[in-house]
């Protein structure tokens, strides 16, 4: 059975750094047979894409996290990342990481969510 189950997340100032973990169990992630995603809702907002991996395995971001985040994963500990840079205080949000099998767009595993909350 696939689980995510994140770590990380939490307050900072504007300009900090924070960076999210979002364990997976029930498959290898390095099989690439799960296509993954950063998503957040800020508050009033829709969820939208942070970050995601596209079918030909390119990373893609949102326009408005360009060059500050970065996603990455560790094959060996089973675990994606999301390294947040330069953040501001737009990036509040609660954020969550998500799987879709490579033949889906249905985003159907989810990290149960961790906010984060950037002030100046």
């Amino acid at each position: 059975q696939v689980q995510l189950v994140m770590f990380g997340g939490g307050s900072v100032q504007v300009g900090g750094s924070l960076r999210l973990s979002c364990a997976a169990s029930g498959y290898n992630i390095g099989s690439l047979t799960y296509r993954m995603g950063w998503f957040r809702q800020g508050p009033g907002k829709e969820r939208e894409v942070v970050a995601r991996v596209a079918e030909n395995s390119d990373t893609l971001y949102a326009d408005s996290v360009k060059g500050r985040f970065t996603i990455s994963q560790d094959n060996a500990k089973n675990i994606y990342y999301l390294e947040m840079n330069s953040l501001k205080s737009e990036d509040t949000a609660m954020y969550y990481c998500a799987v879709r099998h490579w033949l889906s767009s249905d985003w159907r595993y989810w990290g149960q969510g961790t906010q984060v909350t950037v002030s100046s």
